[in-house]
């Protein structure tokens, strides 16, 4: 989706419009993951009612409008049968696989946390991608793996040997949604170069979302239905989800991938501040230094490595 024309703007307008609607897109992702924090905790709400209900409507949203809008690319997808298969394991191995494990993170510790889990995608994407390219890691990305790995040890045991102080499901799905990350990001690549990545979002979301309501039944849960809740629910679908994404793409569009994704880095920063300013979550200078080192390692991949 194109909100803006850049056709007109200057660079150095391009540059800080860029600048500031994709810290806005990662405002909206950290503010949804406190969104979801709250109905974890103050509203009897679990992963397996809300990420279905997320995804399948965000979906439906993104198919309908390009329904309308590019109905030929809905009728070429679906007609080759070599898409077809890559979009439905993108929905279901990428994007369900994705948002259940993140969002599962978020129930069983915090926004902040979860989140700067999900950050050590990127190391794991560069490691994936020495072995496919058979190279080994720079020592960039050496110094990356160490850091990351500091980052996981001082978040699980702050600095004590023996000690786990978070929880040992909140490190298996915080890892696990960072390694969902990397299939999110290799399975499509692809069909990015033939469809718009928007499109490709509404499909996979509205796929992983059905796939994952059929499984988990989110109408047998009962949640605490009220404004409150009603609100944080449009929060994630409309600004967690669609808002969210369609900006930090066109960042991407105006600064160009590399820039965006440090500046996205906004997002487990915004988590860890709505977590605690908003619902009160403790973080001690352990935790703190533990996020330091695992954001670290996006900064050092993106701007010293390939």
């Amino acid at each position: 989706m194109s909100v803006i024309n850049t056709d007109t703007m200057t660079a150095s307008v391009k540059k800080r419009t860029g600048i500031l609607i994709t810290l806005a897109g990662g405002c909206l992702w950290g503010f949804s993951g406190a969104c979801g924090q709250y109905l974890f905790t103050y509203k009897d709400a679990c992963s397996d009612w809300l990420v279905p209900i997320r995804l399948t409507t965000a979906g439906l949203l993104l198919v309908l409008y390009y329904l309308f809008r590019r109905p030929e690319d809905n009728r070429r997808i679906w007609t080759n049968p070599g898409n077809t298969v890559t979009l439905i394991l993108y929905g279901i191995l990428g994007m369900m696989l994705c948002q259940y494990s993140y969002f599962r993170a978020i129930e069983t510790s915090n926004a902040g946390t979860a989140t700067v889990l999900q950050y050590l995608s990127p190391v794991l994407i560069m490691l994936v991608m020495c072995i496919w390219e058979r190279r080994l890691p720079s020592m960039i990305h050496m110094l990356s793996i160490l850091l990351a790995l500091a980052g996981i040890y001082l978040l699980a045991t702050h600095g004590q040997p023996g000690q786990l102080v978070v929880s040992g499901q909140t490190l298996f799905w915080g890892l696990f949604s960072a390694v969902t990350v990397v299939l999110y990001n290799l399975i499509p690549r692809g069909l990015m170069n033939i469809y718009p990545t928007p499109f490709l979002l509404g499909w996979a979301m509205l796929i992983g979302g059905i796939s994952l309501g059929l499984l988990r039944r989110p109408w047998q849960f009962r949640p605490v239905i009220d404004s409150a809740t009603v609100l944080c629910l449009t929060a994630v679908i409309l600004f967690g989800t669609i808002a969210a994404f369609s900006l930090y793409m066109q960042g991407v569009k105006l600064i160009g991938p590399e820039q965006a994704s440090l500046y996205a880095c906004i997002e487990p920063v915004a988590a860890t501040l709505f977590s605690a300013l908003w619902l009160h979550t403790s973080f001690t200078g352990m935790d703190f230094f533990g996020f330091l080192c695992i954001l670290s390692t996006l900064f050092l991949i993106t701007l010293f490595g390939r």
